[in-house]
């Protein structure tokens, strides 16, 4: 199995473009190019996934145990000619002092040739001891290869290769000169998602050309080759599947420019747990489709929040289908669009309603990083027997005024969600929180959420429905 891991000196190096180039240009040299994305991310991996033709899988060692990491890698690994995984952050950053959940830890798990991306403006000779130093200070790691970014011109970039061959022995697999062309729109949250920019497929063809032209595509490839062997994996419990005798539920699924942050895996876990998917479009749907349960994932609806006033028919309807008793799983954005209203920027606009608290935006980060959440009583669907959860967040809103008496699953020991003591909003057959949860193996969270829309499923080909909207929701 060809693999490489695509790190970096530091964050902000450009190995998000790089790694979006070398997909885009390989997969144009007709391979079958699988991405992944090392810890919890969303944006990147919409990128990684359009710009090789096949989703993009987050690796996360601090939500998945190591036999969940590998049997992913090696499943969908095994269907690609060529696995990128990008890295987060530095080569050996991570949460833990021993490194345990860092780039590097990755790497070694998966026996991943490194390529190392150094931003190298203003570096000449210095450039040597950053890259033995990377080498010297884990000798388990193979730095392979690296490729030279952001440079001057051409005589920075001979500079830069003279160094590095006298002082070392890492190829140089490429050097790419500062350009406007290889960016991508960042905002609060990072890269702009893919699917908002009109113009994501021109850019990563401009990516993909510049990058194929700077870089050694073939010597990236060989390097992949060099990976050994991974050894067989010990048995694994199998997927969440639906039981046979169990009916198949309609779950809606917003995805639209306003919302879109789902794990492919997770949807193929609902799937797999006898869910069909029913995308619907929160700012141009008037109303529902006929579904039993709703999946609103994360997304920006700040940057839609207009339109989505707008729509008040199908606000109206999701409100009382709410307060009808449609299960209902809402992650973050998904939280901010049930609420009454959301104010950003001076402006405010009237959502659901359906979670009696506003959103406000602000300007740094309100809740950031892992969480560890203790579910509580009111959980509507607890996974049974577990009392801890593990999940992430990053959300630049607070929810304010809440109305006395609200019901929350969980009790946040690591993490902000809500208030920095609970998250997980629960009204009627409604669970609504900041926390973004992974559902690995068939103890995670979509199994339970399929098991628990279709206990509460209306009479067969009927859906929970109201006729008649909600006054307070309009």
């Amino acid at each position: 199995m060809a693999r490489l891991l695509v790190s970096a000196a530091h964050k902000s190096s450009g190995k998000t473009t790089i790694s979006i180039g070398l997909c885009a240009a390989l997969a144009g040299r007709g391979l079958r190019v699988q991405p992944f994305k090392k810890g919890p991310d969303y944006i990147d991996p919409m990128w990684l996934g359009q710009a090789s033709g096949r989703p993009c899988f987050n690796l996360d060692p601090y939500l998945m145990t190591p036999e969940q990491i590998r049997s992913l890698f090696a499943q969908h690994g095994s269907q690609a000619d060529i696995s990128l995984i990008e890295g987060n952050k530095g080569l050996y950053d991570g949460l833990a002092l021993d490194g345990s959940n860092s780039n590097a830890a990755l790497a070694h798990m998966l026996d991943l040739p490194v390529v190392l991306v150094i931003d190298a403006r203003g570096m000449t000779r210095g450039i040597a001891p950053l890259i033995l130093g990377y080498q010297a200070f884990d000798r388990n790691i193979r730095i392979a290869g690296v490729i030279l970014n952001q440079l001057g011109g051409s005589r920075h970039e001979a500079k830069l290769r003279a160094v590095i061959e006298h002082y070392t022995d890492v190829p140089v697999l490429g050097a790419i000169a500062h350009d406007p062309l290889l960016s991508v729109t960042e905002r609060h949250l990072g890269l702009m998602p893919s699917h908002e920019a009109d113009d994501a497929v021109q850019r990563i063809r401009t990516i993909g050309q510049r990058i194929a032209e700077q870089v050694d595509l073939q010597k990236v490839i060989d390097l992949a080759a060099t990976a050994r062997p991974l050894p067989p994996l010990a048995s694994e419990p199998p997927a969440a599947t639906a039981r046979p005798s169990a009916p198949r539920v309609r779950i809606g699924l917003a995805r639209d420019k306003a919302f879109g942050f789902y794990y492919p895996d997770d949807l193929a876990a609902l799937e797999a747990a006898g869910a069909e998917l029913v995308p619907f479009d929160t700012l141009n749907d008037p109303a529902l489709p006929a579904v039993d349960g709703l999946f609103i994932g994360g997304g920006f609806p700040e940057m839609f929040m207009a339109e989505l006033q707008a729509n008040a028919s199908l606000r109206e309807a999701i409100a009382s289908a709410i307060e009808a008793g449609l299960p209902v799983y809402a992650e973050c954005g998904g939280l901010m669009y049930l609420a009454r209203s959301l104010s950003w920027r001076g402006q405010t606009c009237r959502m659901v309603g359906a979670i009696p608290g506003d959103v406000t935006m602000h300007d740094k980060p309100v809740g950031r990083g892992y969480v560890t959440l203790a579910t509580t009583p009111d959980a509507p669907w607890p996974a049974q027997g577990v009392r801890e959860l593990r999940g992430h967040e990053f959300h630049y809103s607070s929810l304010d005024k809440l109305a006395p008496g609200v019901r929350f699953a969980y009790r946040v020991t690591r993490g902000h969600g809500v208030d920095g003591q609970h998250d997980g909003i629960v009204h009627r057959n409604l669970l609504a929180s900041y926390a973004h949860l992974r559902s690995i193996g068939p103890e995670g969270w979509a199994g339970q959420f399929v098991d628990f829309v279709r206990s509460k499923r209306a009479a067969p080909g009927e859906a929970i429905l109201c006729a008649e909207p909600l006054g307070a929701a309009a």
